[in-house]
C-alpha cells in the first residue's frame, strides 16, 4: 500500500489519536457521495475488521479497506488551515476529475 502523509497531516492525525488512546488506528477511504461519485472519509476506527489494512505511515497506524485500496491507491494526505476553516487536503492520482466544490472525485 503506498499511501503517505505529509508532516501537518501527521500531526494533525496523531493529535486525534491521543485524545483517544482505544482507537485502532485511522481509516482512510471513500464512499459513494456527490456529484462526482466519491468522497474521502478520514476517521478514527475502534478495530481493525476484515477486509481491512493496517499500515504504519510515519507513525500514525492506517487503516484502508480492500475495497477502497484501488480508489485511493497512491494518495498524498496533507492537512491545511485557510483562515479559519481547517481540513484534509488529498492529493490522489487516481482521480480524473472533482466537482467544483471540491467534495467529491471521479476515476477513470
Amino acid at each position: 500500500m503506498s499511501i503517505s502523509i505529509t508532516p501537518a497531516a501527521n500531526e494533525r492525525m496523531r493529535h486525534f489519536l491521543a485524545a483517544t488512546p482505544a482507537a485502532a488506528g485511522v481509516r482512510f477511504g471513500v464512499k459513494r457521495t456527490g456529484c462526482s461519485g466519491f468522497a474521502y472519509v478520514v476517521d478514527l476506527a475502534d478495530a481493525v475488521g476484515e477486509g481491512d489494512r493496517l499500515v504504519d505511515v510515519d507513525g500514525v497506524p492506517l487503516i484502508v479497506n480492500d475495497k477502497n485500496l484501488s480508489l485511493v491507491e497512491g494518495t498524498v494526505i496533507d492537512f491545511q488551515r485557510q483562515g479559519l476553516n481547517a481540513s484534509f487536503v488529498f492529493h490522489n492520482p487516481n482521480a480524473t476529475g472533482e466537482c467544483g466544490c471540491g467534495e467529491s472525485f471521479t476515476v477513470g
